[in-house]
């Protein structure tokens, strides 16, 4: 492949911005957050009162606390999610701060799980729309590609996609950490695909995302 062709010069970017760091399971509960994001009563919350209590981790963050959503483990993000209702979860899709920090923590966690040895031979790009958004026609949008082994996420948007996939923002949230039959969201139309039907279907399939306690 010629050293300046466009697809190159993506791939070099990609491992470039990448950060190159081993996956490390780590044991629930070692950062604070994690513990405090346990022992959390969630059935005694309001939607209202859950994203009070989000909002406050997330500014924390902001404040370089040292506290923030991005220290929470994904296996007990998953778990969060889990015990969390649909109210409480469209709760955060509707809150503006939220619902962006979300998005992205999601799409960030999605290269650490990646794992490259179950998309071997797999280049493909997945476009993903996301409803009641601020974007162009009412849409939040970002990519995910996958190719040479790498997966990575942005919402820059120039790749022509093999795949358009549009869902909800708490779907997306459910359906990312293991909480949704994915199955039954296509079938139910929650989940809508324009194009090739064969990303969408096997993209879970890339990655290794902790299960839900009690499954």
């Amino acid at each position: 492949m010629p050293r300046n062709s466009p697809n190159r010069r993506w791939r070099d970017k990609v491992r470039l911005s990448r950060p190159s760091r081993p996956h490390k399971t780590r044991t629930a509960g070692e950062h604070v957050v994690n513990a405090f994001a346990e022992k959390l009563e969630l059935t005694k919350l309001s939607p209202e009162q859950f994203t009070q209590v989000l909002e406050t981790l997330h500014m924390l963050g902001e404040t370089g606390a040292g506290i923030e959503l991005s220290s929470l483990e994904t296996e007990v993000l998953v778990d969060v999610v889990q015990r969390a209702s649909r109210e409480q979860l469209k709760a955060i899709a509707d809150h503006p701060e939220l619902r962006s920090a979300f998005l992205d923590e999601i799409f960030r966690r999605m290269s650490d799980h990646f794992v490259p040895e179950r998309a071997r031979h797999v280049d493909f790009v997945v476009a993903w729309r996301f409803t009641d958004g601020d974007g162009e026609d009412g849409f939040d949008r970002f990519q995910t590609v996958i190719e040479d082994g790498v997966c990575v996420s942005s919402t820059d948007l120039a790749r022509t996609p093999d795949t358009t996939i549009t869902l909800s923002v708490d779907d997306f949230i459910r359906m990312a950490t293991g909480n949704a039959a994915v199955a039954a969201m296509f079938v139910t139309g929650k989940v809508k695909v324009k194009g090739e039907y064969a990303p969408a279907v096997r993209f879970s399939g890339y990655f290794d995302i902790p299960k839900p306690s009690g499954t």
